[in-house]
């Protein structure tokens, strides 16, 4: 923690320096500007020929593109910000909003909110809402969204006896174990012990609630301990497959994996390398304890905090808020749009893969609004980890795990 206050206190230097500065870098003596766009992934590699049509409707703005790999684009960030030398536009991945937030990286949006009808929340989900705050300030606007969904085989289910999805977390273990008992090396579900957001699912549906404002964040709940010991049961009971291995597109292609929770990625790779199972898989929302509700993935669009071109920084963000460019930008990076408006088009309302989707955005949340949701994220999977694989006490690694996330979050 020390290291990171002193890293954010060089940042505060800099933004001051940089401020002080001004610049008028990227403009012309006729108004002519260029804005510059840091975009993460296959997004950023599709976005530079997307970004033509806003171009000729605003021929004074030319968009400069640069697309980063999501795995580098954690240090670049904290290095823009610590320079003061970054872009006018950025894309910020939900669950990195707090920790950029917290470090000054983004203009605040507030004074800006009326002058775009796109940026008006009641356009978005109520789980990525949340993601367009932090403390007091307005830091991004949703531009895509994602969640998790529950893929599953429908021949195989049926084989044993269930004509449609799992509906509550009762039925779904009960389902699991029947498709275990098929045979040796036969699973009923994968659960990604890698993925940081999954064991958060469970405790979400089983009504778990961090109570940030009073700095407590509940793990020591009876509603987050017996998700815990749900998610671990499925280890210890041999419906999941504990050992690290085992390609999920080809578990699910030969029934070894006929359930797993996933994201609306996940479609076109299954209909592109397992064709063989066409008509035999399909998507339901997450089954029920207390809730369905899933995770809210996806990213923002947020305004570097010292760009001198404001303006031009918004109205491209109203360009790629606005539902018809969503449906476009659909159609060019199969990413869901963030504007619930989009889903009324019939490219996704009738479609029953994407129809799922939609209906699971309803019931969705965020991880947890702090900056240090990443490390505590990351200690709990260690932690489970200890118990799945290290046959380690669930209780007592979770009072460590408590009093760990406590600290981190309590630290000043």
């Amino acid at each position: 923690m020390k290291k990171l206050l002193v890293l954010f206190s060089m940042m505060a230097l800099s933004l001051v320096l940089v401020a002080c500065s001004g610049s008028n870098d990227g403009e012309s003596a006729d108004g002519e500007k260029t804005l510059k766009v840091w975009a993460m992934g296959e997004e950023g590699k599709k976005l530079k020929d997307f970004v033509k049509d806003f171009e000729e409707n605003n021929p004074k703005i030319t968009v400069d593109v640069q697309a980063i790999p999501w795995g580098k684009a954690h240090d670049k960030l904290l290095t823009a910000v610590a320079s003061g030398n970054g872009p006018d536009v950025l894309q910020i991945g939900t669950t990195w909003v707090p920790e950029f937030a917290e470090a000054g990286a983004f203009k605040d949006l507030s004074e800006h909110m009326d002058e775009y009808e796109s940026f008006d929340q009641d356009n978005f989900f109520e789980g990525s809402v949340s993601t367009m705050k932090y403390n007091d300030q307005v830091v991004g606007v949703p531009w895509y969204v994602d969640t998790r969904v529950m893929y599953y085989r429908t021949d195989l289910l049926k084989e044993v006896g269930y004509d449609k999805a799992p509906d509550t977390w009762s039925e779904l273990q009960k389902a699991a174990k029947k498709l275990a008992e098929r045979g040796e090396g036969q699973y009923g579900i994968d659960i990604d012990r890698n993925d940081q957001i999954n064991p958060f699912i469970f405790a979400w549906q089983n009504g778990y609630e961090a109570d940030l404002a009073n700095k407590d964040l509940n793990f020591d709940s009876p509603e987050f301990k017996e998700a815990m010991k749900y998610y671990v049961s499925y280890f210890e009971k041999g419906l999941s497959q504990k050992e690290k291995g085992g390609d999920i597109i080809q578990g699910f292609k030969t029934g070894k994996k006929p359930i797993f929770f996933s994201g609306p990625w996940m479609i076109d790779i299954i209909q592109d390398k397992a064709p063989s199972i066409d008509g035999k898989w399909a998507t339901a929302v997450m089954p029920k304890k207390e809730s369905r509700t899933s995770s809210m993935g996806g990213s923002n669009l947020a305004v570097f905090h010292n760009t001198d071109k404001v303006d031009a920084s918004l109205k491209f963000i109203s360009h790629m808020t606005q539902v018809d460019t969503q449906l476009d930008w659909l159609e060019t990076s199969n990413t869901l749009p963030s504007r619930t408006e989009a889903w009324e088009d019939a490219a996704l309302k009738d479609d029953p893969m994407y129809e799922t989707f939609g209906k699971q955005l309803e019931q969705t949340k965020a991880g947890i609004q702090t900056e240090q949701f990443e490390r505590i994220a990351q200690e709990l999977l260690a932690t489970l980890e200890k118990v799945v694989v290290g046959d380690a006490d669930l209780e007592k690694e979770l009072e460590k795990f408590n009093k760990t996330a406590q600290e981190l979050i309590t630290e000043d």
